[in-house]
């Protein structure tokens, strides 16, 4: 009886391991520069793994995609990007130590946009919470 319940554990175990959510931080500091392209790998990330879970942490200057109205080169808003992405799971966190330091306010802000005290903090927490980081 002992040998079943334990094989029947470890089947257990392996199987929870094997169905385990990758956790991702992803990281935008320039939104010129990133801001485009990880929009894109973020969605290219989730059609081929819908259950990852996904935190995106800007700070400086990698917070303006965020902002209402906001648009990329090609004159196109980035909220309808950030809002589709939101809708599978994906979490946007701004950095209010960059607020402050640029003199912005939340409102500033397009309302899919969560806020974390610092991004620098934030990243090292994810990570240490097991999440991958990319920074594109």
């Amino acid at each position: 009886m002992l040998p079943r319940l334990i094989l029947s554990l470890v089947l257990a175990c392996s199987a929870t391991v094997a169905f385990a959510q990758d956790k991702v931080a992803y990281h935008i500091n320039d939104t010129d520069a990133q801001a485009l392209a990880t929009l894109r790998n973020i969605r290219n990330h989730l059609d081929t793994d819908p259950m990852a879970k996904i935190t995106v942490v800007t700070h400086a200057q990698g917070v303006d995609f965020l902002m209402e109205g906001a648009k990329d080169r090609g004159a196109n808003l980035y909220a309808p990007t950030v809002s589709a992405l939101v809708n599978r799971g994906v979490k946007f966190e701004v950095c209010e130590i960059t607020l402050k330091n640029r003199n912005l306010k939340k409102e500033q802000f397009i309302q899919e946009a969560e806020f974390t005290p610092s991004g620098v903090v934030r990243l090292t927490k994810l990570q240490l919470q097991g999440h991958a980081y990319i920074k594109p």
